[in-house]
């Protein structure tokens, strides 16, 4: 007779892998990619380091599948701002804000999904996203230039450079490098200022009518 996984051991199955991935993620979001490893995870987890694998294949799928359940929440979020009431611009203005203060307010795993090198299977989910982060620009800027807050010629190219631009304006920020100066009291960016700079930049390279942040 056939063996069949019945339904309470598929459920037992799946809370274990969310329980792992709920683990990894509290680990990554406190010392990034760097630290997540099979052994300490599975200490972390309370599991044999043997069950890791029974769900993913090795570090690279399992850093994966964390960087692709954090970055869809962000995604979500901004994606609601963008999609959201109000004119292109205003909608634009509060994603944009909201995006940096929750990069602020969770600075190494934002770093992390941004700009730690890491595995490779952990790129290629970096590119997905970014083409996702730049269709989703495409349709505000498209919006925008509908109702007359925006004037874009090239607008894919365009929500490509936003996409890159402001990633790379909260690299320097949001830094081991920055986060030690800060912690050590040394003079640094506020949330506020470098969030009034992408938005001013964001809204030249529009070639929006109202510039003030």
């Amino acid at each position: 007779m056939a063996y069949r996984v019945t339904e309470a051991r598929l459920e037992r199955d799946q809370a274990q892998r969310e329980h792992i991935l709920d683990c990894a993620l509290q680990q990554v979001a406190e010392g990034g990619f760097a630290s997540l490893s099979m052994t300490g995870l599975a200490s972390a987890a309370g599991i044999a380091t043997g069950s890791l694998y029974r769900h993913f294949s090795g570090k690279g799928a399992l850093a994966a599948e964390v960087f692709t359940r954090a970055t869809r929440i962000e995604f979500e979020t901004l994606k609601s701002q963008f999609m959201g009431t109000g004119s292109a611009e205003q909608r634009l203005r509060r994603g944009l804000a909201q995006f940096a203060a929750r990069a602020w307010h969770s600075r190494q795993l934002a770093f992390a999904l941004i700009a730690e090198p890491v595995e490779a299977e952990v790129d290629t989910q970096r590119l997905r996203f970014r083409e996702a982060y730049a269709e989703i620009y495409c349709k505000l800027i498209r919006e925008g230039s509908a109702d007359g807050s925006f004037q874009v010629d090239n607008i894919p190219l365009t929500a490509a450079c936003l996409v890159g631009a402001v990633a790379e304006a909260l690299v320097g920020p949001l830094s081991p490098q920055a986060r030690a100066a800060r912690a050590s009291g040394l003079p640094s960016e506020s949330l506020e200022s470098v969030t009034r700079a992408i938005i001013r930049f964001s809204l030249r390279a529009l070639g929006a009518k109202e510039i003030n942040a």
